[in-house]
């Protein structure tokens, strides 16, 4: 069995992971011959970040996403071209193609498309004005300044399998702020819909792909699909291992509780995410009313290592 001491010897940091795989990627980069087009921006994949953090891609995009409300790409990106914008706006003359290779892009036109994208601005603008206050830059995340002191240890429970019917929306970790606004129209289906099992609601994250983009249901338990209302989706929970947290504050807070379970509670575990469906699961004490009365996070898990590369 892995002991504690190995198990936090063996910690995953997102942050460091990053940091040290960019490191070891600029290194390999100032080796690169001049103008080859595969330099950073495409030396750069999850599986790579993945292996350097030591577990699964799939825990890697969960994690990530969850502790700083990014993708693990997306951040990348960000964080490249910000330090890009750096460079044009601290003077020196510095020549866009030149600023645009560093970042990793291999020609001035797709650098411009993605600064523009970025900031709204074209990397010539910022390089005349020099004015960093009309952009927003990213800068490097830091990790626990929003994670829960008090996160109570989770039970484990076997989940049984579970038929979910309900409202469902893709959402990226920017617009996932839009959830609330879905649960408020799937509130005229409960207690409608056929074949409805019990009074708890579930919210149901899945389809999870690797630039943190996810499907999100509403919904409840119903014993079969037969019957349902055309205009509601379906998912199936499989039989599966979880880690199960109780959160009693307002359900504003929820990120909150999410970031620690991911930023705090696994690393020291000795688990990891599971590719499978994680879950809030909302219980006749809960009011959507008042956001009151405490829910739980419900949490895929299985020894950590096991079935790394997924």
């Amino acid at each position: 069995m892995e002991s504690a001491q190995s198990r936090r010897d063996s910690n995953f940091d997102q942050k460091r992971a990053l940091e040290r795989w960019q490191k070891e990627a600029a290194e390999v980069r100032a080796t690169d011959e001049p103008g080859r087009e595969s330099h950073f921006a495409d030396e750069i994949r999850l599986d790579d970040i993945a292996a350097t953090a030591g577990v699964s891609r799939y825990h890697l995009v969960r994690a990530f996403g969850a502790v700083t409300g990014y993708s693990v790409l997306r951040y990348m990106r960000a964080r490249r071209l910000s330090e890009a914008a750096k460079a044009l706006a601290n003077g020196g003359g510095a020549r866009i193609l030149d600023v645009a290779i560093e970042a990793g892009y291999g020609s001035h036109e797709a650098f411009t498309r993605a600064f523009r994208q970025q900031f709204g601005v074209a990397p010539e603008t910022l390089r005349t004005e020099g004015a960093f206050e009309r952009i927003q830059l990213v800068e490097p995340i830091r990790m626990n300044e929003t994670q829960l002191a008090d996160l109570a240890p989770p039970r484990f429970e076997d989940g049984r399998p579970l038929l979910i019917a309900g409202v469902r929306e893709r959402y990226t970790q920017e617009t996932s702020a839009a959830i609330p606004s879905q649960w408020q129209r799937f509130h005229a289906y409960l207690g409608n819909i056929p074949r409805q099992r019990g009074k708890i609601a579930y919210g149901v994250c899945y389809n999870t792909d690797e630039d943190g983009n996810m499907d999100y249901m509403s919904g409840v338990e119903v014993a079969s699909f037969d019957d349902i209302q055309p205009e509601l989706e379906r998912v199936r929970l499989p039989a599966q291992r979880y880690a199960v947290f109780r959160h009693s504050d307002h359900i504003s807070t929820i990120r909150r509780s999410w970031m620690t379970v991911f930023g705090k509670w696994f690393p020291g575990s000795g688990y990891e995410v599971e590719d499978a469906p994680v879950f809030e699961r909302y219980g006749e004490d809960f009011d959507p009313e008042t956001g009151l009365g405490g829910f739980e996070l419900w949490v895929p898990i299985r020894d950590k290592g096991r079935g790394r590369g997924r």
